[in-house]
């Protein structure tokens, strides 16, 4: 089958990569990819949120099967257009996309439907966001309706701060038109926990839990990143707990969708957090998670064509998903300066990867034969073992053979995680 995979990061390399293992690939074109891709798959200079080159390009290039996996083209319609020209997707249609695309949709379907969530008011004036937060007690959460990188919901610690939250997002429109309407939202404590789940509207098969680390520093400091690496699976995730979500979140998601007549098919990915009170959900993505991905994937031993075709055709039920009982640990290298100001363009060197060890590329290009940085989050350095001690180390030793110019990375990725089984951070 000749595959088409949309988008050009590290989360996107994670799914070629997979897909590569299916017997059924033949060819897999990726739009627009990335230099570090192009050891993988076919690149075109594609955008991923030029819904009309890439439907142009899958007909022309007669694609059999296409994965949308970024926000914005999910959000835009990509899948609706692509099945159009009667070319299969993984991926969920734009009435489905709509839960991540718009965080006061996705609040509103909680509360109507009983689903645990922090409590929040929506607001789409400025000045009776000021006014209303003029009485809250903090910290608050103020959060940008639509997609904004990943970087559209601010914790504020007062009041001076929550004004200049709403001044940035709704005034200065520092996210676009997704801060044309806002959330403020209760702060809610515990341990979180992303968990991206396989459905057809119907079935729901959940895969290991991961731990995110987004704070560019060590010691969970400095400014909210895109995210710096990943764990998995997440140690405060008991069965317990994932029989809770299931029971409470997750079906009731779907079924919740289904009732709406916005039926979900592809990946949805669960932002949880573990509150004294029970599992709430602090938001959802309509597609794979990045840098989670990365952390998952590499655990999976079922043939992840064969799950992607089998949520198209709803019959999700029908087929293995089985991932090991190891662990898994990916260290994002990212340029210095990253999430502000950085500099591109050094010469970026890969080493040769072990069984086990997994490089996923994000921001990179490719010249005549040589590959140099091309974006803030380079690649992540992913490594999986028999305990999540071996898989940190190895996941740090990968990253260490790894070499270009301006490289910065976390140095206790998985130590939160180590700590909650009561173990020590090893020593690297």
């Amino acid at each position: 089958m000749n595959i088409l995979v949309v988008g050009g990061g590290g989360r996107e390399h994670a799914v070629i990569q997979a897909l590569r293992k299916s017997a059924k690939v033949e060819t897999i074109y990726a739009l627009p990819g990335n230099g570090g891709i192009a050891k993988d798959a076919l690149c075109f200079p594609v955008k991923a949120n030029d819904v009309a080159g890439i439907t142009a390009f899958a007909r022309e290039h007669q694609v059999d099967f296409a994965v949308v996996t970024p926000d914005d083209p999910l959000v835009l319609g990509c899948v609706d257009e692509l099945e159009k020209l009667g070319i299969p997707c993984f991926g969920p249609e734009k009435k489905a996309a709509i839960l991540e695309g718009s965080k006061v949709f996705s609040k509103q379907l909680m509360r109507k439907y009983g689903i645990p969530t922090a409590a929040s008011e929506t607001f789409s004036d400025a000045e009776a966001a000021k006014a209303y937060l003029a009485s809250c007690r903090y910290p608050v959460v103020v959060k940008a309706d639509g997609l904004a990188l990943g970087k559209g919901a601010l914790i504020v610690n007062n009041y001076a701060e929550a004004k200049d939250a709403v001044e940035q997002i709704m005034v200065k429109k520092v996210f676009g038109a997704s801060g044309d309407r806002i959330l403020v939202e209760q702060f809610l404590t515990g341990p979180e926990v992303s968990v991206l789940a396989f459905t057809d509207g119907t079935t729901v098969v959940p895969m290991v839990s991961s731990m995110d680390h987004k704070r560019a520093k060590d010691g969970d400091g400095g400014l909210n990143t895109g995210g710096m690496g990943t764990i998995a699976p997440n140690p405060c995730y008991t069965k317990e707990i994932a029989a809770e979500c299931m029971e409470k979140i997750f079906l009731p998601t779907v079924r919740a969708m289904n009732a709406e007549g916005r039926t979900f098919r592809g990946c949805l990915y669960f932002g949880l957090m573990l509150t004294p009170d029970g599992p709430k959900v602090i938001e959802y993505n309509c597609r794979f998670g990045d840098p989670e991905t990365q952390v998952v994937l590499p655990l999976l031993k079922s043939d992840l064509l064969e799950i992607m075709l089998a949520v198209r055709e709803g019959r999700l039920s029908e087929v293995p998903v089985e991932f090991s009982d190891g662990a898994a640990c990916c260290v994002v290298l990212a340029s210095e300066g990253y999430p502000e100001k950085y500099e591109t363009g050094f010469e970026l060197t890969l080493p040769r990867t072990k069984e086990g060890e997994y490089l996923y590329v994000a921001g990179a290009k490719q010249e005549g034969e040589k590959l140099f940085t091309a974006g803030g989050r380079v690649l992540g350095a992913a490594a999986t073992a028999d305990t999540l001690e071996e898989a940190v180390i190895r996941a740090y030793a990968l990253a260490a053979r790894v070499k270009f110019g301006n490289a910065y990375l976390r140095k206790d990725i998985g130590k939160r995680a180590l700590a909650a089984l009561g173990r020590e951070f090893p020593v690297l």
